[in-house]
């Protein structure tokens, strides 16, 4: 059941209650006009390009993408020198892009929610784990990286 707890299946669970929201309970609410659909897609361009950055960097490091997996080696190169979590800040990013460009304006709290669930279920653990392998190079790491932006 691990494969379930996976960060694209969260991120596609919460795009579905966006377009649940937005086919069911729209209230009239919209951002209005084609500046949100570009907004939007500029949001999810710009997170799938932070999660393909954060995927080449794993494949360079030959070490595990798998967020419940402890990795081989600390990445602090490329996108991983800018934020510590550059794939949930991607999906992040494409869900505020697809909440925007659905027009699901109700569905902006999912976005903090969203990433509440990411820092519980992954980020957190992630963390606590990559403290104990790396020790004195993740204190480093993270006292010079920031988690998020």
């Amino acid at each position: 059941m691990k494969w379930i707890d996976l960060p694209p299946i969260w991120l596609i669970c919460f795009s579905i209650m966006a377009g649940v929201q937005v086919k069911f309970y729209p209230l009239g609410l919209s951002f209005g006009g084609h500046w949100a659909d570009f907004v939007g897609g500029i949001l999810i361009g710009g997170g799938i390009l932070l999660i393909l950055l954060a995927v080449s960097e794993f494949r360079r490091h030959r070490t595990t993408i798998m967020p419940h997996r402890t990795p081989e080696t600390l990445i602090q190169s490329g996108i991983f020198s800018r934020t510590r979590n550059p794939v949930y800040l991607g999906d992040v990013m494409v869900l505020a892009g697809l909440i925007i460009v659905f027009d699901a304006v109700l569905s902006l709290p999912l976005i903090p929610l969203f990433v509440w669930v990411l820092e519980r279920r992954f980020v957190l653990p992630e963390e606590d784990r990559m403290r104990r392998e790396f020790r004195l190079d993740w204190a480093r790491y993270a006292h010079k990286t920031r988690r998020w932006l």
